[in-house]
């Protein structure tokens, strides 16, 4: 929220938030009713919502433009900052070999495909049943077969090996109502920690944050000199304010 409220600001706009008591979509009011209002008063909706059958509703019923935040199966915004750290750091993405390692969820989902647009070659690494979306997978492969990328899946973190960055994100997804005791047990050999930085040879660590420290990642990793995290905190509002610029100016 914050990133796009100052990123609005510095445009020279104005932005209202409406949080769950005042803006509960679904409750007080449908989904399109909330959607046909806001599209009476403003230029532009930013939709952070869990379901994404809730963004698509809103976006069916609204006649301006409906920017996708964050939903439980997509995080467009924040694979753009990613994605703009790692053009930062290397140059061209077609020359990029990033590693995702950890839970396969909305973060994974859009940089995936943002990956596969920009011809990157990616390694997904998740624990078996933790696997990404078998129809955005579907999407990206195509995707793939018309930009030259690549993508790997494995259970397996050894397959991360060589890469320009890993990326890591929360165990818990989301909404998620799984046993935290028993993800903490699936998912710890998939920590990233300095001895994984050092046996992968991998020269970035990237995460969205928040991050829970001494879980997905060791805080020596995550404020070590390797980690890109503020880099990637910062490019959210560029990144964002350039989805804005693109739609009005």
């Amino acid at each position: 929220r914050v990133s796009f409220d100052v990123g609005i600001y510095k445009l020279g706009g104005h932005s209202v938030y409406l949080d769950q008591q005042n803006g509960a979509m679904g409750k007080r009011e449908t989904v399109a009713d909330f959607g046909r209002n806001l599209a009476c008063w403003t230029d532009a909706i930013v939709a952070r919502v869990f379901s994404q059958q809730t963004l698509e509703q809103l976006t069916q019923a609204s006649h301006k433009p409906v920017i996708n935040a964050l939903s439980d199966l997509y995080h467009p915004c924040q694979a753009l900052a990613d994605l703009l750290a790692l053009k930062e750091r290397f140059g061209e993405l077609n020359q990029v070999h990033l590693a995702y390692v950890g839970d396969g969820n909305n973060v994974c989902h859009s940089l995936m495909i943002g990956a596969a647009l920009s011809g990157m070659r990616m390694t997904v690494v998740t624990p078996q049943g933790f696997s990404p979306d078998a129809q955005v997978l579907l999407q990206v492969q195509k995707i793939a077969a018309t930009t030259g990328a690549v993508l790997e899946l494995s259970p397996h973190l050894s397959a991360a090996a060589g890469a320009d960055a890993i990326y890591t994100d929360t165990w818990l997804s989301m909404g998620d109502k799984a046993d935290p005791a028993e993800i903490e047990r699936i998912f710890k050999p998939y920590q990233i920690n300095t001895a994984v930085m050092q046996r992968l040879a991998v020269k970035y660590f990237m995460h969205c944050l928040p991050a829970h420290r001494e879980h997905e990642v060791t805080s020596e990793v995550l404020d070590s000199d390797a980690s890109l995290v503020l880099l990637q905190a910062e490019n959210r509002m560029h990144a964002q304010n350039a989805v804005l610029i693109s739609l009005f100016a």
